[in-house]
């Protein structure tokens, strides 16, 4: 997978505190045991905390009596040290089994361990629940026992704060686990079958517990009030009740609220970032997929559809090597099925190159040598064709010809393939002093557009002007500086082009019965 990133993104898993995307396993593991031990523990904490506030103040009933204060001084603290204890062996001890190939170097896990690795989370709040549901149970026998009329608020208060403070540890522990789930969910596609609870799901259940649980409670309150146990309330304890209720109902769920939204948000934000790039021509970007859910599914399919972008752009890009980024271009601008056959009658100037010695030199020289000299050949005329503008069309075994003013208009076509000419000659004589070459430029209406098969075909310029090019090749390999130009060009040239070219006499090529005026270079 592709490591470029976005510049906006702050961090790869949404949050710095998570890490970098490239850390070592061991450091993995260490961050992610004190994230979940920091934020499992002191959510749990702080829960019992505020049920017992709950629990005493603002339920509409006798407060704890003496007996009842001390039994609580006392199960309190122990329950929370034997729990905490026990919830975290359990935990650990789970979570390392089904993480343990996440901590290894080099390890690619299979579709189960994958599943497990994201089932973590959910596994970790099942095993809050059932420590929360004994604490409910144990505080409640506790209550029948020694205070009967407090059981109900008591069951009551324990099981929804239990609730609550799972459904916000579960939100905590899938944060935690982000470079985990990013790490099972690599270089694969996020299916419907990996997905845990949709976003849809996860929106109604944590509303239910961060706002549907604490009125429920305040609902529980104000019929605990109308009981026979709750009769003597005066109404200052029932505003003291409403505002602490209120309080919870507040914090708790602005607190379900936004750490819900952190999670659906941050993917979203990580497609947009990448997306920002890709529209700046950066195909290199990509999206860490770290979320088993719809939003996984977006992440993946972003990546999907950069990989494609990618493979398009490498096809178009080995396209216009093939025919020229001009050609290759102007394809690309029509549809599939709007590109026709035959072509548009046009000025142009040709260029045509052809080396000397080719065959004498392949019979002296091994395959490898021969190639390397072809290629510095061709890199030559191909440098110096695409800085003047021009098209190299097709290479005839150690020929090329080139095009200007076409596809794309040249307004100096002549000017830009005289130019090329001197350019190519003086380099080739420098560059590939192995071979020698003839350079014949020639300037004429053409055709030029595809030709061959609807299933098959080229674009190519075919008329008199090419023709000449390739006469005007042969002859230039007997004149002085190895290029012979029809005076056509050196005519529609501009005059600082047209001076570095003298007339060379008239010749009738074969196939005309014209005699063509030559120039060649003044050297």
């Amino acid at each position: 997978m592709p490591r470029g990133t976005a510049s906006r993104r702050r961090s790869p898993f949404g949050s710095r505190v998570l890490g970098p995307r490239d850390q070592e396993p061991r450091q993995l593991r260490v961050r992610i045991q004190v994230l979940l031990t920091v934020l499992l523990v002191g959510t749990n904490l702080i829960g019992a905390l505020v049920v017992f506030v709950i629990n005493t103040w603002a339920i509409p009933s006798p407060g704890p009596n003496r007996e009842m204060v001390i039994a609580l001084a006392i199960a309190i603290p122990t329950y929370v040290f034997v729990a905490a204890a026990i919830g975290a062996v359990w935990g650990t001890t789970t979570s390392l089994r089904a993480l343990r190939w996440a901590t290894q170097p080099g390890v690619d896990p299979d579709r189960t361990q994958r599943a497990r690795a994201l089932r973590v989370p959910l596994t970790l709040t099942v095993m809050q629940l059932v420590m929360w549901l004994v604490g409910t149970l144990l505080f409640t026998m506790l209550t029948v026992l020694l205070q009967p009329s407090r059981t109900l608020g008591t069951a009551l208060t324990v099981s929804i704060g239990g609730v609550v403070v799972a459904g916000i540890s579960y939100l905590f522990t899938e944060f935690s686990l982000r470079p985990i789930a990013a790490r099972a969910l690599s270089d694969v596609r996020v299916t419907e079958r990996m997905r845990g609870v949709g976003v849809g799901p996860r929106m109604a259940i944590f509303w239910t517990l961060g706002t549907g649980a604490p009125v429920v409670g305040l609902l529980i309150a104000a019929i605990l009030a109308l009981t026979p146990a709750g009769s003597d309330a005066t109404l200052t304890q029932l505003a003291v009740v409403t505002i602490i209720v209120c309080g919870i109902v507040l914090l708790f769920g602005f607190l379900l609220t936004d750490l819900n939204a952190r999670s659906v948000v941050a993917p979203l934000l990580s497609v947009r970032d990448a997306m920002q790039e890709v529209e700046k021509g950066r195909l290199d970007a990509d999206v860490v997929v770290y979320d088993g859910t719809e939003l996984g599914q977006l992440q993946s399919g972003f990546n999907s559809m950069v990989h494609g972008l990618r493979d398009r752009e490498q096809i178009r890009d080995l396209f216009g090597r093939h025919v020229g980024q001009e050609v290759a271009a102007a394809a690309a601008a029509l549809g599939a099925g709007e590109i026709e056959l035959g072509g548009e009658t046009r000025e142009c100037s040709v260029l045509f190159v052809d080396l000397i010695g080719s065959t004498t030199y392949a019979t002296q020289h091994g395959p490898t040598e021969v190639v390397a000299v072809l290629n510095r050949f061709f890199g030559v005329v191909v440098d110096e064709v695409d800085r003047h503008h021009g098209l190299v069309n097709k290479f005839i075994g150690d020929a090329v010809l080139a095009i200007f003013g076409a596809p794309v208009e040249l307004d100096d076509h002549a000017t830009a393939a005289l130019a090329a000419a001197r350019a190519a000659a003086a380099r080739l004589a420098v560059e590939v002093p192995e071979v020698g070459a003839g350079i014949g430029v020639a300037t004429g209406q053409v055709v030029a557009g595809n030709v061959g098969h609807e299933q098959r075909f080229e674009y190519t310029v075919i008329g008199d002007a090419v023709n000449s090019a390739a006469r005007l090749t042969d002859l230039a390999k007997d004149v002085p500086g190895g290029v012979l130009a029809s005076w056509d060009s050196v005519a529609a040239a501009d005059p600082a082009e047209a001076a570095h070219w003298i007339g060379h006499g008239e010749i009738v090529l074969r196939g005309r019965s014209e005699p063509t005026r030559l120039a060649i270079q003044r050297l």
